[in-house]
């Protein structure tokens, strides 16, 4: 089962962690889920289409992203 967290800062705590992360983007609800693979765990974060911009700028910087 996926670990969800509510925090875009824990989040990016993990994301240090990860082997790799996965951008999946839900257009018509307007969201997109961001998936951090860790060697044991599969973290799940939500947020909007608007601040996923801004989130992938950061993602990048730290682990490889591929977009769904």
């Amino acid at each position: 089962m996926p670990i969800f967290i509510n925090s875009e800062d824990r989040f990016l705590e993990v994301v240090k962690r990860a082997l790799e992360c996965r951008v999946k983007r839900i257009e018509k609800k307007g969201i997109a889920k961001v998936k951090a693979r860790t060697k044991k765990y599969l973290y799940t974060y939500i947020t909007t289409l608007d601040k996923l911009d801004d989130l992938l700028n950061k993602l990048k910087s730290i682990c490889t992203v591929k977009e769904l």
